[in-house]
């Protein structure tokens, strides 16, 4: 176990260690253990206590990487305004961990690199078998039942569905039931001592620090998942200072231990990400023959124009939108799996995780929750060969040679890649449905050395 040693320093007994605190008010030096396991809540200094300067020495971390940059970022976090010992209490005790420092480098960045993450390297039929399991389906229905007074307190004060709410717990933390086993400090501290995130991380220690010195919640509570996202919904620090609510008004905003302060947090997130109470997140389109498939383009058209175009709910009779009157087209399988109308509502929940995978199972779920279908009617088109990670990186650096704008090479299948697909397409006679598939990664890939390709278009 890690130590250091306080110096003029007067601590506030914190209950579960008070024999242990009152020995440091009453000496001027003082050895504490700094790991303390996690869920133990640590000392806040008294307002008239003398702290130790941020920059003051630490004991090691065992990483010389670490050590050189708590050191620099300390100055930086005292120069930003924070407090010393919010500082030190955020600092304190790192240790390196083997997904961001691992002698195996491939150990060390498997974690932490986007491949890892179900929602980016899987299809989304895969993904959704999981995400929207039917055991996750009916213990959201039964945590809204059972905690229904909170859910609608919460509805009527933030205009959020209850049914979304529990599907947003249900996919971040299994209603409560996992909401990691990490330190949030130690994992953003060997984030940013890593440095592929570094500007990213340094911003979330420092919104942990302005957490302590709001008085929020105390150090020992900081548990996360391995990247940081704390309590039962999930919230990075930032999110927690810009969004965090003390629904049940004890002057805490406890996202770990309450549900209520957690799911109205993140209600208030979703609000204020533009949710719109009753409105639907997407609706499951048929589509006429001959239908131009490039306007799925990510591009927002009235519903009006929808309908002229031929566009029907699959599932019969007139659209119903509760006041929404803008929708993107979306081929989540392309143009042989299901097709959706997609609203603000989808956008909201893709501010809890940018992949449009996540936004669909937080649809489908809060839809089942409901007592609506929880999945669509088209089935999935399995037999597609979709492209992992790598390959979509690929396609992307030869799009982007090809004078496509695909954006940055990063696996990630965004808007811009989609639209830079489909416009490969349709110039050279595909069906434009901006899916990619293996075959397409060869066709394009070809266009690069055509006096070598044997392919031909299909736009069958």
């Amino acid at each position: 176990m890690t130590i250091f040693t306080v110096r003029r320093v007067r601590w506030t007994a914190a209950a579960s260690i008070s024999a242990l605190l009152a020995a440091c008010a009453s000496s001027p030096n003082v050895t504490l253990p700094t790991n303390f396991p996690v869920g133990t809540p640590l000392p806040t200094p008294s307002p008239d206590g003398e702290s130790i300067p941020a920059t003051d020495k630490y004991a090691s971390s065992g990483n010389k990487v670490i050590d050189k940059w708590r050191k620099s970022f300390a100055k930086k976090a005292s120069e930003a305004g924070r407090q010393d010992w919010a500082v030190r209490a955020v600092l304190e005790g790192v240790e390196p961990l083997d997904y961001y420092f691992s002698k195996n480098i491939k150990a060390a960045t498997t974690k932490s690199d986007i491949g890892s993450q179900a929602e980016f390297a899987k299809p989304i039929w895969e993904y959704l078998r999981t995400a929207v399991a039917q055991s996750r389906r009916t213990k959201g229905a039964r945590e809204v039942s059972e905690n229904q007074a909170v859910f609608n307190a919460i509805e009527q004060k933030y205009g959020v569905n209850a049914e979304v709410l529990a599907a947003i717990w249900g996919m971040e933390t299994i209603f409560g039931g996992n909401i990691g086993s990490t330190d949030a400090a130690h994992a953003l501290a060997n984030m940013a001592a890593e440095g592929r995130r570094r500007s990213f991380a340094e911003g979330e220690l420092l919104a942990l620090m302005k957490i302590l010195e709001s008085g929020d919640a105390e150090r020992g509570q900081f548990i996360s998942s391995w990247a940081g996202a704390m309590g039962q919904t999930q919230f990075m620090p930032t999110t927690y200072v810009a969004f965090a609510q003390d629904f049940e008004g004890d002057g805490k905003k406890n996202v770990w231990d309450s549900k209520g302060d957690a799911l109205a947090s993140a209600a208030n997130y979703l609000s204020e990400s533009g949710y719109k109470f009753n409105q639907p997140w997407g609706i499951e389109v048929s589509i006429p023959d001959g239908f131009d498939f490039s306007l799925a383009d990510g591009t927002k058209r009235k519903m009006t124009a929808w309908s002229q175009m031929g566009l029907t709910p699959l599932n019969g009779g007139p659209f119903i939108t509760k006041g929404a009157s803008d929708a993107r087209l979306w081929l989540p399988a392309g143009a042989t799996g299901p097709k959706y109308l997609l609203f603000s509502n989808f956008d909201a929940f893709r501010t809890y995780n940018r992949s449009d995978s996540y936004a669909m199972a937080v649809g489908l779920l809060s839809d089942a929750i409901a007592g609506r279908s929880g999945e669509p009617v088209t089935p999935w088109p399995t037999d597609l060969q979709r492209l992992t990670v790598g390959e979509l990186k690929t396609l992307q650096a030869s799009l982007n040679q090809l004078g496509y704008d695909a954006g940055p090479v990063d696996g990630i299948m965004g808007t811009r890649t989609r639209s830079a697909l489909q416009s490969f397409q349709k110039a050279r006679g595909f069906l434009a449905d901006g899916y990619p598939t293996k075959e397409m990664l060869a066709y394009v890939q070809s266009a690069l050395n055509p006096q070598t390709s044997s392919y031909m278009p299909n736009s069958g």
